[in-house]
């Protein structure tokens, strides 16, 4: 990771440069692999694949994210609520609202965590 500029907290395949979001991060079996694409003080921006079955327990952050399904389907639990959420769509997690990801089939998906 780092950018031509020494710069550590952007992903150097996308540096001045358009790429296909999902063809940065591949499934694993039996596992979910994150890939941080920009990390600044005020915004993370993390690609995710989780392969089915795979999940994130019930937390809370004190930042708004914003979900951006790009393969497969996601079932998102917010608030008390399920949310089927495909491929194409976004949806935001509102901050300090409990919130859990299960993939009841494989999917992958773009977080941008907004901290101002």
């Amino acid at each position: 990771m780092g950018s031509r500029n020494g710069n550590k907290s952007v992903l150097h395949a996308c540096m001045g440069r358009g790429r296909e979001s999902a063809s940065l991060v591949e499934y694993a079996a039996d596992s979910m692999v994150s890939k941080t694409i920009l990390d600044k003080p005020a915004c993370t921006i993390t690609l995710f694949a989780f392969d089915k079955g795979q999940r994130l327990s019930e937390h809370t952050v004190p930042f708004d994210a914003v979900v951006q399904v790009l393969d497969g389907a996601a079932k998102l639990t917010i608030g008390g609520q399920e949310r089927q959420v495909p491929a194409g769509q976004i949806i935001i997690m509102p901050a300090d609202v409990p919130h859990s990801v299960t993939a009841e089939e494989k999917f992958k998906m773009l977080l941008t965590m907004i901290r101002a």
